[in-house]
């Protein structure tokens, strides 16, 4: 493992402002495919229900280190077969650590998706998966049901495989399917949500408490998260799409 370890870290810190161009290359026949790939995960209706599993991840994974960084203490993370999740911290009840981390779950896949879409752009793609594995790794600690570390297990030994055994072209076409997945993914949770609040429900989500934590109506909430997702496929779109 340490030699795979020393590779890892001397790429990621090694500027490589262009993709090698066999990689480059495959990305060129590839076109608009990851995309492609990306939005049809997201828009089936059978596909879904089980893709929507990394959503929740990065969601919780958003909750979890916001809550860390905020000084709150972490109790643990669950993820259930229905997709939803929960991040159990504790602390002061009101002020901004709490609001914080309440409103970092729904933008967390789309700024997750930003930073990997950066980082391909100027060709750091072991660094994005490297990335996705230190954050898979930390949050598996977190984890405090037998469903949620299956999950997080699957992905991490998936991303852990595709690093160390494929070609540099599995690799990059795996890195942008998931940074596509998770741009356009992060915008599904929040319409589907606001239909929700339409119909009546989802009075427990993370918008109707961040209204209870801030002068902010719930509704508001669902705008801003909306922004962000759209914002972020936006741009990353302009650095992906050349």
């Amino acid at each position: 493992m340490i030699p795979y370890t020393a590779y890892f870290a001397q790429i990621a810190v090694a500027r490589r402002p262009h993709l090698p161009p066999s990689v480059a290359a495959a990305l060129a026949e590839m076109g608009e495919g990851p995309a492609v790939l990306a939005l049809a995960a997201v828009a089936s209706p059978r596909l879904w229900p089980v893709a929507r599993n990394v959503v929740t991840i990065v969601h919780e994974g958003g909750h979890a280190l916001t809550a860390l960084a905020t000084g709150r203490h972490l109790s643990g993370v669950r993820l259930y077969r229905s997709t939803a999740g929960e991040t159990l911290s504790s602390g002061r009840s009101y002020g901004p650590g709490i609001a914080l981390t309440a409103a970092a779950g729904y933008p967390a896949p789309s700024l997750l998706g930003l930073g990997a879409a950066a980082l391909l752009a100027i060709g750091h793609l072991t660094a994005m998966l490297l990335l996705s594995l230190v954050l898979l790794a930390g949050l598996a600690i977190a984890i405090r049901n037998v469903y949620g570390m299956l999950a997080v297990l699957v992905a991490l030994v998936t991303v852990a495989a595709v690093s160390l055994y494929a070609s540099a072209a599995v690799q990059a076409g795996f890195g942008y399917v998931m940074t596509w997945f998770l741009l356009l993914g992060g915008i599904r949770p929040v319409v589907e949500l606001a239909g929700q609040r339409r119909r009546g429900g989802g009075r427990r989500s993370d918008a109707d408490q961040l209204a209870r934590l801030t002068p902010v109506p719930g509704g508001a909430w669902v705008m801003i998260f909306g922004v962000v997702a759209v914002a972020a496929l936006a741009v990353s779109a302009r650095w992906l799409v050349r």
